[in-house]
């Protein structure tokens, strides 16, 4: 049972209702429109964070189970740079802490797959190779570097990697440790093993996805974006782009309404006076 945590959400889900209403508007008009109403630095905190972002490494879960793991899973695809993050669901979909995630949500492409055999061919289709998370493997995190477009497969917190999806793994890599303990948590080795895997790479991503992600995140960060869109004649769903402000009431004289009358205190027969100066 998954532990009952508020402020979560299915981020797939929403994600493709957004990327879906995107896909109708004119991109490039989005961007140049909503781009007007943020600072200089802002756009360029912007475009050069996209354009560090990578396609050559991603991660791939295996039916992740606790909304924690998977929100500080998806935070780490964002801090060091991954653009997508691939679900296998299996039985239950993915649900993400968005108290974890502080956002990252927002950056990174969650690609769910309803199969193991779906989500291999969508990898090897990119030209990613598979390689397993294994306390035995052979290789080590500085490895990962040299892999030319790696997807890194991390196992579900209390099965670790099925067999179908181990077997399209041809090679596995290890966390070294000294202590006594034998594994770490999946969000944990995420993290070392991408940090290792993403150094001195540069940003890849062609520039129709940079300007895609570009306009994705002025609509999620420019207030009432939905309403500045829907003034040039470019509409989104409300829930997308945030609720309309109501419309400002007229303002004219206040009416003034006379003061009201002391209420007088009563006491029923026979009750206790309070004291005097206290």
């Amino acid at each position: 049972m998954r532990r009952s945590t508020p402020n979560c959400s299915f981020v797939a889900q929403e994600q493709r209702r957004l990327l879906a209403a995107l896909d109708a508007l004119d991109i490039a008009a989005v961007a140049r429109i909503l781009e007007e109403f943020v600072t200089d630095e802002r756009r360029a905190r912007l475009r050069g964070v996209i354009a560090s972002r990578l396609d050559a490494v991603t991660v791939t879960m295996d039916a992740p189970h606790d909304p924690h793991n998977g929100a500080a899973v998806l935070r780490s695809c964002d801090a060091f740079g991954l653009q997508r993050l691939h679900i296998i669901e299996r039985a239950e979909p993915f649900l993400v802490s968005n108290t974890v995630s502080r956002g990252s949500e927002r950056w990174v492409d969650v690609r769910t797959h309803a199969t193991t055999e779906a989500a291999i061919a969508t990898l090897r289709a990119s030209g990613h190779e598979l390689v397993a998370t294994h306390p035995d493997g052979e290789l080590t995190p500085r490895d990962l570097a040299g892999i030319p477009r790696l997807a890194l497969v991390l196992g579900n917190e209390r099965d670790g990697i099925r067999p179908d999806l181990a077997a399209a793994c041809a090679r596995a890599v290890r966390v070294p440790m000294r202590g006594f303990a034998e594994s770490l948590n999946v969000s944990v080795t995420a993290a070392i093993l991408l940090e290792h895997a993403t150094y001195g790479r540069p940003g890849d991503l062609p520039e129709p996805t940079q300007i895609r992600l570009y306009a994705r995140a002025l609509v999620l960060t420019v207030a009432h974006a939905a309403e500045i869109l829907a003034a040039r004649g470019m509409h989104l769903p409300l829930p997308l782009g945030g609720a309309p402000s109501p419309p400002p009431k007229p303002r004219g004289p206040k009416a003034r309404t006379p003061p009201a009358a002391p209420a007088r205190e009563e006491r029923g027969a026979g009750a206790p006076k309070e004291p005097e100066g206290g």
